[in-house]
């Protein structure tokens, strides 16, 4: 594998981890709301679903390796 795919495989793998831990004190605010609910679920519930995402792309460029 190149080092350009090993880096974004290692890129794919990181962003919904540190998203989900060292942004939160970034996003845990009660203001704005959104659909009534807490910015903070909001950001959560995203990343869960991104997650499988990055996966997929982690995936697709190993397979080509």
């Amino acid at each position: 594998m190149s080092r350009a795919k090993r880096l974004a495989v290692i890129g794919l793998a990181a962003m919904p981890a540190l998203a989900l831990t060292l942004a939160v004190p970034l996003a845990n605010r009660m203001e704005p709301t959104v659909g009534g609910a807490p910015f903070l679920l909001l950001w959560i519930v995203g990343w869960v679903v991104a997650t499988p995402i990055c996966l997929f792309g982690i995936s697709k460029l190993e397979r080509r390796a």
